[in-house]
Parts: structure tokens; sequence; C-alpha cells
């Protein structure tokens, strides 16, 4: 399974945020420190506040911050979130897509099997499990 950008820049942020679960930090911050665009992060991290996963400050010493202790976050969760509306293949969209055997292929129901067990799989672990260590981090 490949993951998009989107989710990969929302777990390095989560990431991030987990390693010091008690420093704000801004998407500037955070796109410098990843060598991202901020505009693309901003988006991100308002997704990841719509959901409850960070809650956003504004103003002198504001950022974001969890909105859950990490051990509580639950990576495929995470994923499937970032992930949603992003189907392994066409015909998993929620419209079936454009496929010329649907009806007749048996692969289709392989592919819903294997994503959620991947899913399944990644909720065996937290975001504390993956959180960046602090002293690897430079500032």
């Amino acid at each position: 399974m490949r993951l998009t950008t989107y989710t990969d820049y929302g777990l390095r942020m989560l990431m991030r945020l987990a390693s010091e679960p008690g420093r704000a930090f801004s998407t500037a911050d955070l796109a410098e420190e990843f060598g991202l665009s901020r505009n693309h992060l901003a988006k991100i991290m308002q997704h990841l506040a719509r959901a409850g996963l960070v809650e956003t400050r504004r103003g002198g010493g504001g950022g974001a911050v969890l909105a859950l202790p990490a051990d509580r976050i639950r990576l495929g969760d995470v994923i499937n979130l970032l992930e949603e509306g992003q189907p392994l293949v066409e015909c998993l969209n929620a419209d079936g897509g454009a496929c010329s055997i649907d009806g007749q292929c048996r692969l289709k129901a392989r592919l819903r099997s294997a994503e959620r067990a991947f899913l399944v799989d990644l909720n065996r672990s937290t975001l504390a499990d993956i959180a960046l260590p602090a002293m690897s981090i430079t500032p």
C-alpha cells in the first residue's frame, strides 16, 4: 500500500508534536524543520484539528499541540482519516469507478480485506510508539 504525501506529512507532524507534548508548534516551525510547504502543512493541520487530534492556538505562544495523549492516538485511525477518499484502486471509490470487469472481479474483495488488515495491524501501535526522540531533532 502506498500512502499519499498528505498522510506522510500528517504523520511527521504528529510524530513531532508527540516528541514534545508541552510545546506548541507553528506550521511555519514545522515547515522549516521538515523542509516542506507551510501552506500544505497548514491544510493538513486544519484537517487534524477538525478531527480532534490536535488543538490549535492563536497569538503569541500559539501553535498546535496534541489534543489527546499520544498513547491514545492509533496509527491505523490516523491513516484512515488522512487517506479518506483515496482508495487503493479506482474500483474501491465510493462511485465504483469505471471498471469494465465490475461484477465479475474477485480482486476487489481481496483488496478491501487487505486494506482492513493493514489498518487493524497499524492500530496495534500508537503515536507514542513512533514519536520522534526529542534529543535527535534539530531546532
